[in-house]
């Protein structure tokens, strides 16, 4: 880990989380990046600060720059746990990394997080990749649906980047694995939990499984967090599957609308009877039927999409 990473991974990281301790969230991490640029300075120098160099070169109160000093404080503890973390197969990777998706800083900008936990080969995250989205349940109809579409889409050349939970975001990726192909799960529970499978494990060690998350490997399941991770499937896709939906509700409805008004990339959607698919068609989802072939245009070089975020350096390594 270089420094810079090791500075962000302290001030943000919740691993190691006592009374007292209160790391930055994504928004307090931005401004602070965005601080530091403008005096050139790096993450790393904030390693070496004492409670003056606070308060003189980032204007910090005394109390502001207490809670610097009480993260800083526990880098010995945090470097312990993540060690274990990582005896588990678990790692940290920081914007200050050339592993943090490239797909994310591209499109989503400064809305990054600053690290995620992931387990697996991160190297996938390079590759295009195809979202899956829809209900947690879901009838044999939509699975059939979610099977032959993600055969149209490996056949393409495209591995599958869902939500890791139940219904189609399962079935999605179980089917890209057993077609020979990939996946990435942005996850928003536990992951220690989720590599309990002996399955996923094996998958993993294959390097064909790829679990990102941003939240402590010991967590358990966050609504809030599935709904902001919902962005990260988006992003990280050339486009995405919506299988079923709610209409006007739930987090396939949220995702798939707020992806219609950024743009992350385009929205294919189930042509089907279900009132939330036909409200999202209505809104601008492309309707694809069981005779899909697949075929998505990447929109250009960069990756990026008309009304993408413009990528602002918050000290990338590449």
């Amino acid at each position: 880990m270089n420094r810079n990473a090791e500075a962000i991974t302290v001030l943000c990281s919740r691993l190691c989380v006592a009374e007292g301790i209160h790391p930055l969230e994504n928004k307090e991490w931005s401004h602070l990046a965005t601080r530091l640029l403008a005096l050139k300075l790096r993450p790393e120098d904030l390693l070496d600060f004492d409670r003056q160099d606070y308060m003189d070169h980032l204007q910090f109160s005394n109390e502001e720059a207490d809670r610097y000093l009480r993260l800083l404080d526990r880098s010995g503890s945090l470097r312990r746990e993540l060690s274990r973390v990582e005896d588990r197969g678990i790692r940290v990777v920081t914007r200050a990394d050339a592993e943090y998706p490239r797909q994310l800083k591209a499109k989503l900008g400064n809305a990054c997080p600053p690290l995620f936990y992931y387990a697996g080969n991160i190297s996938l995250l390079r590759r295009p990749s195809v979202g899956y989205v829809g209900s947690r349940q879901v009838d044999p109809s939509d699975v059939v649906f979610t099977e032959r579409t993600v055969r149209a889409t490996v056949r393409n050349g495209y591995g599958v980047v869902s939500g890791g939970a139940k219904g189609i975001d399962t079935a999605s990726a179980v089917s890209a694995l057993r077609e020979g192909s990939f996946a990435i799960e942005y996850v928003s529970g536990s992951m220690l939990s989720k590599m309990r499978n002996p399955d996923v494990l094996n998958v993993i060690r294959e390097e064909r499984l790829l679990l990102m998350s941003v939240v402590i490997p010991t967590d358990g399941f966050d609504v809030g967090i599935a709904m902001y991770r919902n962005r990260f499937i988006y992003a990280q896709s050339v486009g995405t599957v919506v299988v079923r939906s709610d209409n006007g509700k739930g987090g396939t409805w949220a995702g798939a609308t707020d992806n219609l008004k950024k743009g992350y990339c385009p929205v294919f959607c189930r042509d089907c009877d279900y009132p939330g698919n036909r409200g999202l068609i209505k809104r601008g989802a492309i309707p694809i039927g069981d005779d899909w072939d697949g075929k998505i245009a990447i929109p250009n070089e960069s990756g990026s999409v008309p009304g993408s975020a413009v990528q602002i350096s918050l000290f990338d390594d590449q």
